[in-house]
């Protein structure tokens, strides 16, 4: 059986059970990297310029593990999910760097992915992804329109039940259950917000929601709330969407400003140029809600645990003593 190696990195988080579901219905195998380590960081560091942000690092680093695992990499180059909004450059030529930087690497299944070209196009770009496994438009037809209830399947786990990915997919039987803290003696809630590449790839943020329900907190983030909700604030603070994936971070953190959440929490990867005009965006809006503590963590590989634990102990004990002088 074909196998098709799916990099545990950059959009992994949001859209697994789609991909999975696709090739599986077409009869590949599909193999998935483990998860991150150092080594793989140090690997995917080892391959690019030092100026390249960190979750391409890492996904590079994801690649190279799949070496010799697999017959071909799924690596999309995603353009635009939207018509009037642009992706991040990173995604969009990700398949060249990959073929510049990772030796011996599989053949790349790159479709090009941009909705704001219409229908047409993007089934093109299935009909031609799905080539080496079949030649049956019938059957590709089948494997899509399975692979997107997966999707909604997923993100209906997310959205009703207030799973984060990593638990949704554990739902699914995609991964193991992860140790999460149940957040009912929860004593607040805080809304943390940010790219999933960033927020659920547990090493590189140094199990950042794991630490914060130890510590007593409920935690919240984009894929809970609703899609229109996100879309409604989006365009109440920016007007419209520019970026593809602007919703995860301006969308949300407009959303729970105005929602009963005690804090917010914004965590991006340093030197992501989008990123720092959606932060100052949202910053400047906060400050406008002195009841909501507003946080920003910038994590790159040499953000150190104990820095970011100490940050997030005074976090949550600046609410904790607020809360309980009301």
């Amino acid at each position: 059986m074909t196998k098709v190696g799916i990099p545990r990195a950059l959009l992994y988080y949001q859209f697994y059970p789609m991909w999975r579901t696709f090739f599986s219905h077409l009869g590949a195998d599909v193999v998935v990297s483990a998860p991150t380590t150092k080594s793989v960081i140090t690997t995917g560091s080892s391959r690019v310029v030092s100026e390249t942000c960190l979750p391409v690092k890492v996904f590079c680093g994801h690649v190279r593990s799949l070496v010799g695992q697999c017959d071909y990499v799924f690596i999309p180059s995603v353009c635009s999910l939207e018509k009037g909004s642009h992706n991040c450059s990173k995604f969009m030529g990700l398949p060249d760097v990959i073929k510049a930087v990772v030796p011996n690497c599989p053949p790349i299944l790159d479709p090009d992915i941009d909705l704001a070209k219409g229908k047409r196009g993007f089934y093109l770009a299935l009909y031609h992804l799905s080539r080496p496994f079949t030649w049956n438009p019938l059957k590709v037809k089948a494997a899509s329109e399975a692979a997107w209830q997966s999707h909604l399947t997923y993100r209906d786990l997310m959205h009703n039940q207030g799973l984060v990915p990593l638990q949704a997919l554990a739902q699914m039987g995609l991964e193991p259950e992860p140790d999460f803290h149940e957040p009912g003696p929860a004593t607040m809630t805080i809304a943390v917000i940010g790219h999933p590449y960033v927020l659920f790839d547990e090493y590189i943020n140094h199990k950042l929601i794991r630490r914060l329900q130890g510590m007593g907190v409920r935690v919240v983030t984009a894929e809970m709330a609703g899609e229109e909700d996100l879309a409604l604030s989006l365009k109440k603070l920016a007007g419209r969407a520019y970026w593809t994936f602007e919703d995860e971070i301006v969308g949300a953190g407009g959303h729970y400003l105005e929602r009963n959440v005690d804090g917010i929490i914004s965590v991006v990867a340093f030197g992501c140029g989008p990123d720092s005009l959606m932060i100052d965006l949202l910053q400047r809006q906060a400050r406008k809600v002195p009841t909501k503590a507003y946080m920003s963590l910038t994590i790159d590989e040499h953000t150190a645990e104990a820095g970011l634990v100490t940050r997030l102990e005074a976090y949550v004990d600046m609410i904790r003593r607020r809360k309980n002088s009301v």
